[in-house]
């Protein structure tokens, strides 16, 4: 049987989307390829429908480096209700325990805030969309099972406290892939000797991608009302962008062509170790390669660009 063609524009780049709150990140995903009547498209890494922010979208060629992403660091602003428990450990869910919330202080917040720096083990929610034996835990969750999870390595690299009341606390959490904020917080929360729940998360940052440089759909659908398909093309960053913080290898027409063949090459003064964005004489972006051990260059993700 033939392989349907898929429809839309062969498109490459990253578009950096503001999510809204209340969609599912693959909702937003869908609606920014019709916007962009791509024909293929994938989001480096799910937002809850009640969390917004930053969520990077890979068109095309893009999307071969959006496992890069996906294990990068993320930064987050997250607000949460302390005294309540609830069976999603977010707003979306059910109060299952009242607890009383200590006094607290700022002195008392900043040391159990920094007995969570550095690497640690998580064990993911129940809610969530990780997967057991194929199975998404969400969904074992909404038929009232639960079972065990094996806990994760994780990193927290930085904890600031943005502001505390008796009900509410806010932080900046800059954490390593795989870190459940929701999770981190009811942990927080149970070394203040109480309970607590998310009511508000936002994604700042992925890897070298910040918020600021983002793009809500509202503003797209604006700009492709205005300008047309250009206008929101114009949106997009280069797709080396994804993988900015390797070392840049421009490439002799000799070595370019044997790398686009997969062979390995010696190529002077490379990098002794590591990942090498790769380009060709002209400046044109081929894709990504690794130096092995003798020093030579293995292309390991090329593109194609028309």
């Amino acid at each position: 049987m033939a392989r349907r063609k898929n429809k839309g524009r062969a498109i490459n780049g990253v578009l950096l989307l503001d999510k809204p709150i209340g969609f599912t990140s693959n909702a937003v995903l869908q609606k920014a390829k019709r916007l962009f009547n791509a024909n293929k498209a994938g989001h480096t890494g799910s937002l809850d429908p009640i969390a917004s922010g930053l969520l990077p979208i890979c068109f095309g060629e893009a999307t071969k480096f959006s496992t890069f992403l996906l294990d990068s660091d993320k930064r987050y602003i997250v607000v949460c209700r302390l005294g309540e428990v609830t069976n999603t450990g977010d707003s979306e869910g059910e109060v299952i325990r009242t607890m009383d919330v200590p006094e607290l202080s700022q002195s008392l917040i900043h040391a159990v805030l920094k007995s969570f720096l550095g690497e640690q083990t998580q064990i993911p929610p129940m809610h969530s969309a990780l997967k057991v034996n194929g199975q998404p835990l969400y969904k074992l969750a909404h038929q009232g099972k639960e079972i065990e999870r094996q806990p994760r390595d994780i990193c927290i690299h930085e904890l600031k406290l943005l502001s505390f009341s008796q009900q509410t606390l806010e932080l900046e959490v800059h954490c390593s892939k795989g870190t459940y904020i929701r999770t981190l917080v009811e942990d927080i929360a149970k070394a203040l000797n109480t309970g607590a729940h998310v009511i508000s998360l936002r994604r700042i940052s992925v890897g070298n991608f910040d918020l600021k440089n983002s793009v809500t759909l509202e503003k797209l659908e604006e700009t492709l009302a205005e300008s047309g398909i250009t206008g929101v093309d114009e949106k997009l960053l280069p797709m080396e962008t994804a993988i900015s913080q390797w070392p840049e290898l421009n490439l002799s027409q000799d070595a370019a062509f044997y790398l686009c063949q997969g062979q390995p090459v010696l190529v002077p003064k490379a990098p002794t170790e590591g990942w090498v964005r790769l380009y060709q004489a002209e400046g044109e972006f081929i894709g990504i390669g690794c130096i092995q051990d003798d020093g030579r260059v293995a292309p390991k993700r090329m593109v194609k660009v028309a």
